[in-house]
């Protein structure tokens, strides 16, 4: 079973990739709730170097908000992770599939806003690979 969803940026440095991103994600309703620059954390903790890897925690509020009255422990698979990180001369973009939710739990009143947050974020992602 796969759990993403990703695009390949070519051309494309780190820290442009994350505000086309940003944009992305905003011209689809959501926004960034929280905010994990992975490789800063391991290198203060562990002084360990790896390649760019930032976590964005997107939320769109009325997706959220359905899910959640379908199921209050769904909180525990929000807000929708986005991942930007560089692989070799790439930037990945990844987001968990949002069809994950309904896998996991079962439930199958989740399965609307898994199919709207889904193509949400297909939308986000195809228009970082048209840019």
């Amino acid at each position: 079973m796969s759990y993403d969803r990703t695009v390949r940026l070519a051309d494309t440095d780190f820290d442009t990739a994350v505000a086309a991103v940003r944009r992305a994600l905003a011209d689809q309703g959501f926004g960034v709730l929280t905010e994990i620059d992975v490789r800063a954390t391991l290198k203060t903790k562990l002084d360990h170097d790896m390649e760019d890897y930032l976590i964005l925690g997107a939320c769109n509020p009325p997706l959220a908000h359905r899910a959640l009255e379908a199921d209050r422990s769904i909180g525990l698979l929000l807000p929708c992770n986005v991942v930007v990180r560089r692989d070799g001369d790439h930037t990945l973009v990844q987001a968990l599939d949002p069809g994950t939710m309904v896998t996991l739990t079962g439930l199958d009143a989740l399965t609307p806003v898994a199919d709207e947050a889904t193509a949400r974020l297909d939308a986000a992602l195809s228009a970082l690979s048209a840019a």
